[in-house]
């Protein structure tokens, strides 16, 4: 079985697209600007997923459920997906792809009960959720029922009043630098609060995955706030000593991801793994493997990945998308 995650970028239909039967339909100032680019880009992330072949794929940067249809219908073969209902300021959302039919057990956007809503902006405004709903769903593989969570944490990509992507001075940098952790720490322990719920205190026996564009490395607090109990990390020597922690435990499949793979994102040319694939107690002693890209991607000569610029619209035509998919193999 393989399981993984993977932000897709932008995925919408083209402005005006034909597929939709308006002439005012699509992605507007997010989707690519006509049906040659969008066309591009399905193909090109049809490709990977065909290479991946996932049994279950965490997905990130849905923009319409239309363009997620059409890039199953590029794949072909027979898919099942949910997306969350709770899309953000721009339209995106996320969501899964699976091999086997999925039901929804959460689709949510609230922090726990007693963490107080975060400041967000210059003008004292708070949010009291996660800007992208987390999604989670049941499904049955061979190995049994799987519990998977999908997360998009807030973006260290910084925008300041008047969309724009510069700050006036070092001092507004500074601000919305803070709001941003802010935000992405609480989303985290939000995020921590449904892992616990889908582990039920069980995580020896349940088979449990929180796959997710976490913005952030495997070191970062933010990511570790997922992780539960420290102590057991993959290649640390408690690793194969069982302890109570066990039952609340995820485990970051990072450390298993050969050390010149491990990123998936390029950043002014800084390599980076911010999507994460962690699992329960139960999954991590059954993992065989873990990469990012196309398992055979060596093989198949396919392209680097591109280096991004504080500028999300450059990318607006591009094909592919600026993430490569994390995943793990089990047994």
């Amino acid at each position: 079985m393989l399981i993984g995650t993977w932000n897709l970028e932008n995925l919408y239909r083209p402005w005006g697209s034909p597929r939709s039967g308006e002439a005012e339909s699509g992605g507007g100032p997010f989707g690519p600007k006509d049906e040659a680019a969008y066309e591009a880009k399905l193909a090109a992330l049809a490709d990977v997923v065909t290479a991946l072949a996932p049994d279950v794929l965490g997905v990130q940067e849905v923009g319409e459920p239309e363009a997620l249809s059409d890039l199953l219908e590029a794949v072909g073969g027979t898919w099942y997906a949910a997306l969350s209902a709770h899309p953000d300021g721009r339209g995106i959302r996320v969501g899964v792809i699976s091999r086997t039919p999925v039901e929804v057990l959460a689709d949510t956007r609230a922090y726990p009960a007693l963490l107080r809503p975060v400041q967000a902006d210059d003008s004292g405004a708070a949010t009291d959720g996660a800007g992208r709903g987390f999604l989670a769903v049941e499904t049955v593989t061979g190995a049994g029922p799987l519990r998977v969570a999908v997360a998009h944490l807030k973006s260290k990509l910084l925008s300041y009043p008047g969309d724009r992507f510069f700050p006036r001075d070092e001092g507004e940098r500074a601000r919305y630098a803070a709001y941003a952790l802010y935000r992405r720490a609480a989303e985290a322990t939000a995020l921590r609060a449904l892992a616990d719920d889908l582990l039920a205190g069980d995580g020896r026996r349940r088979d449990v995955a929180v796959l997710g564009d976490l913005n952030d490395e495997v070191q970062a607090a933010t990511t570790q706030i997922l992780l539960g109990p420290p102590g057991s990390e993959i290649g640390t020597r408690g690793f194969g000593t069982p302890d109570r922690g066990d039952a609340a435990r995820l485990w970051d499949v990072a450390p298993l991801i050969p050390a010149e793979r491990r990123y998936s994102r390029i950043d002014s040319g800084r390599r980076e793994l911010i999507d994460h694939v962690m699992t329960s107690h139960r999954l991590v002693h059954r993992l065989t493997s873990a990469g990012t890209g196309a398992p055979d991607q060596e093989a198949r000569r396919e392209p680097p990945l591109p280096s991004v610029g504080p500028d999300p619209a450059a990318r607006r035509n591009a094909p592919g998308s600026d993430h490569a998919p994390v995943w793990a193999r089990i047994e």
